[in-house]
């Protein structure tokens, strides 16, 4: 008998003056038994800093051929293509040739490092990479609870994520 997922409930809410996007989202987000908190919850900040009404989860974790999240539009083409972690080459060309707009989400501190001295993807216009430091995405898993009430306010690239607990303030580095 297969390992069900373990089912999140995640509160939202979204301040992000970059993009001037300013919205409450509710999401059940399910996390894979092979899923570590770590991943789970840059997929969570991954919909925070791109969330729109069209952006869902995808099945990226149960099929390498998929995206994580993705905003599809009406008639299912890919408008944005979200992966996070450290995809293969061959997804990423993929999703390049396929969305309007690809972002990569790599986490992993020297792993990632590593991941992406070894990438030889040129200079697609409509690839953004961008890496999120160990210790800030290890804080970020230490966040994780089953039913989450969340506030992320974005400004000038800079991230704050706020619980009733606690708050982190988190900057992404931009490879591509």
């Amino acid at each position: 008998m297969a390992i069900k997922p373990t089912i999140f409930k995640v509160s939202m809410q979204i301040a992000d003056m970059d993009r001037h996007y300013y919205n409450d989202h509710l999401l059940t987000v399910a996390q894979h038994p092979s899923e570590t908190d770590e991943r789970l919850m840059v997929r969570i900040l991954a919909f925070a800093l791109n969330a729109t009404e069209n952006l869902s989860f995808a099945e990226g974790i149960t099929d390498q051929n998929q995206a994580d999240l993705w905003d599809k539009d009406h008639n299912d083409q890919i408008a944005l293509w979200i992966s996070v972690g450290l995809p293969d080459e061959k997804l990423i060309r993929k999703a390049v040739s396929r969305a309007e707009q690809v972002i990569v989400y790599s986490y992993g501190g020297r792993q990632a490092d590593v991941w992406w001295s070894k990438l030889k993807l040129g200079n697609y216009k409509n690839l953004r990479v961008i890496n999120l430091a160990g210790e800030a995405t290890q804080a970020l898993a230490a966040m994780a609870a089953r039913g989450m009430k969340m506030n992320f306010t974005i400004q000038e690239g800079e991230i704050m994520i706020a619980n009733d607990a606690t708050s982190l303030n988190l900057t992404p580095q931009i490879l591509q």
